[in-house]
């Protein structure tokens, strides 16, 4: 005879890659009274642990990267001994539960989540699991366990708001999370960092970084601007440059440029990463051109006379994370040390490009040779100075 007890007894893991989703579930099955439930975010892990633990019910998410519901189903028939697989998927689409069922799971509970749902169908799935292989058919005494767990529903239910209000402040936390790791990174590369399971454990650092055969480097100074900046008191000084740099992010969004740092009145992008772009130095110089006539709108609103000093070159470059408590997302190479030289010797109000930049731009943009430019530890460079845009050019 299977008793309350012994289903409360039973082992249970959940599985799912949002921390949110695992919180709820635990949350949901120790208040009902189940004392012996672990969990993992790391779908890979799933056959090694019950190989190890033999749990009695596996609560399975379907969607989660690197690893979905299904290929761990498939890994734990090669180790289920009876062919019996103690799944019950979790996933909010409606095409997915026949798929599963028939992959070999036993059941399926939707998101989002209904607490007392989730309750029943583990209960059942469990009384199912502690009965198979044997002969043994439900007495009354297991019926009467099953009413007074059933007694329960209504306490459950009373308890689903407050766990609900729970979730939902997991959720918008992790939102926040989401939205400062974006603000920090690039959208890809906080997506590699996520996964890094040295952030979680004390293990040596994964490293991120990257090789890029083309991309364009773009530089630019706000000239003389530590002269300019004693006359502000401080808080006009950082909305001062909050107001250009802002302006800055949004033409390297609109013309699909990685905004590297900002350092003091210093501004860095990046073209062609982290995901590669063919027209890389075409982007960079409409952000250039851009950035000067945003810099002349801002100057006739404030009445202020400020100019800008742009450099840009192309070639390979490495990027990577570095920190492991501040991240940034930098680059390296003699492509950033040539861009960083052609802003600071280049000409005030003006763009100056390298040869290397001049022959992937082509005929959409208006160039004037400056002639040979000395730069340090590098040697003379062939430079140009960009002066526009063709009258066709699209903008």
């Amino acid at each position: 005879m299977i008793s309350a007890s012994d289903i409360l007894a039973a082992r249970i893991l959940v599985v799912d890659d949002l921390e949110a989703n695992v919180l709820l579930l635990e949350q949901m099955l120790r208040g009902a009274g189940y004392a012996r439930v672990a969990s993992t975010m790391d779908p890979r892990r799933v056959c090694e642990l019950h190989s190890s633990n033999h749990y009695d019910l596996i609560l399975l998410d379907l969607q989660m990267p690197g690893m979905d519901g299904f290929e761990v189903m498939e890994g734990l028939k090669q180790i289920q001994a009876d062919s019996y697989l103690p799944v019950i998927v979790i996933t909010a689409q409606p095409d997915h539960k026949v798929r599963a069922l028939q992959a070999g799971a036993k059941d399926f509970v939707s998101k989002p989540f209904d607490l007392a749902e989730v309750l029943m169908r583990v209960r059942n799935m469990l009384e199912v699991r502690l009965l198979h292989g044997e002969s043994l058919k439900y007495g009354k005494e297991l019926e009467r366990k099953v009413r007074e767990l059933e007694t329960s529903r209504e306490t459950i239910v009373r308890q689903s708001d407050e766990l609900r209000r729970l979730y939902d402040k997991l959720v918008c936390e992790q939102q926040v999370t989401e939205r400062l790791l974006l603000n920090v990174l690039p959208a890809p590369i906080a997506e590699r960092l996520k996964l890094r399971p040295d952030l979680i454990a004390a293990a040596p650092p994964e490293v991120i970084a990257d090789k890029f055969q083309e991309v364009s480097v773009l530089f630019a100074d706000l000239v003389q601007f530590t002269r300019f900046s004693p006359s502000l008191n401080p808080e006009r000084l950082v909305a001062v440059l909050n107001e250009i740099f802002a302006e800055f992010d949004n033409i390297a969004d609109s013309r699909g440029l990685e905004k590297i740092k900002t350092i003091g009145d210093a501004y860095m992008a990046a073209a062609g990463l982290p995901v590669p772009a063919a027209d890389h130095a075409v982007r960079a110089a409409h952000m250039a051109l851009d950035m000067i006539e945003s810099l002349g709108k801002f100057n006739r609103r404030s009445g202020y006379n400020l100019q800008l000093r742009v450099g840009i070159h192309s070639g390979a470059v490495v990027a990577g994370v570095i920190g492991r408590r501040k991240f940034i997302y930098d680059l390296w190479g003699d492509t950033v040390n040539i861009a960083s030289r052609m802003e600071s010797q280049g000409v005030v109000g003006r763009v100056q490009v390298t040869e290397a930049t001049r022959q992937k731009l082509g005929e959409p943009f208006l160039l004037e040779a400056r002639g040979l430019v000395p730069a340090k530890g590098i040697g003379d460079l062939q430079t140009w100075l960009l002066i526009g845009r063709t009258t066709d050019t699209p903008r």
